[in-house]
């Protein structure tokens, strides 16, 4: 990036098509990121792996290495890593590893679409629970009342899975309509 010097003597970056952050914006991504992080952690995921999700979440290419990460969040390489594990588990797939060109540095990405990937994988989640339930109802019988509660349950988890298959139709309707890639 060139400079040029301004009367008063204080350097002025002109725009050469490099994005310039100034430390307000760098300000505004943590808060928004801590912010995003805080209402994950609320509702039910770990800390560390909120605030390394929603830093990739965040970045403008959606990928960063765990130096980066560590840097933006001011937190420890194993920090980072045990965050990420937990991230690109197969159960929970937010996350995916890849190399750097050339390196044999691993850089962490967040997938385009992370919502409906990570909710096609739950749907995965919701089938085993469903023979679950379908089993504790055949065990306790569905005229007890635990039975009655389970099957409540697998009903819930069935409409559920109903819902979701025309649900996630409608998304990729949606989002080739309104969201450019």
């Amino acid at each position: 990036m060139s400079e040029r010097r301004q009367e008063d003597g204080r350097d002025e970056s002109r725009d050469t098509g490099h994005e310039h952050r100034s430390d307000r914006d760098e300000a505004a991504v943590s808060q928004f990121v801590e912010a995003f992080a805080a209402q994950l952690t609320e509702a039910g995921m770990a800390r560390m792996p909120a605030r390394v999700f929603v830093a990739l979440l965040a970045s403008e290419k959606g990928v960063m290495s765990s130096a980066e990460l560590g840097e933006q969040l001011q937190v420890s390489p194993a920090a980072v890593s045990g965050a990420v594990r937990y991230l690109s588990q197969a159960n929970v797939n937010m996350v995916t590893r890849e190399r750097e060109p050339g390196s044999r540095r691993e850089r962490y990405r967040v997938l385009d679409n992370q919502w409906y990937e990570t909710l096609t994988n739950r749907d995965i989640m919701l089938r085993r629970w469903q023979e679950t339930m379908r089993e504790g109802v055949a065990f306790f019988g569905i005229d007890t009342p635990q039975g009655r509660r389970i099957n409540e349950t697998l009903q819930f988890f069935l409409f559920l899975e109903e819902q979701f298959d025309s649900m996630m139709a409608r998304w990729k309707t949606y989002r080739a309509e309104h969201i450019r890639d």
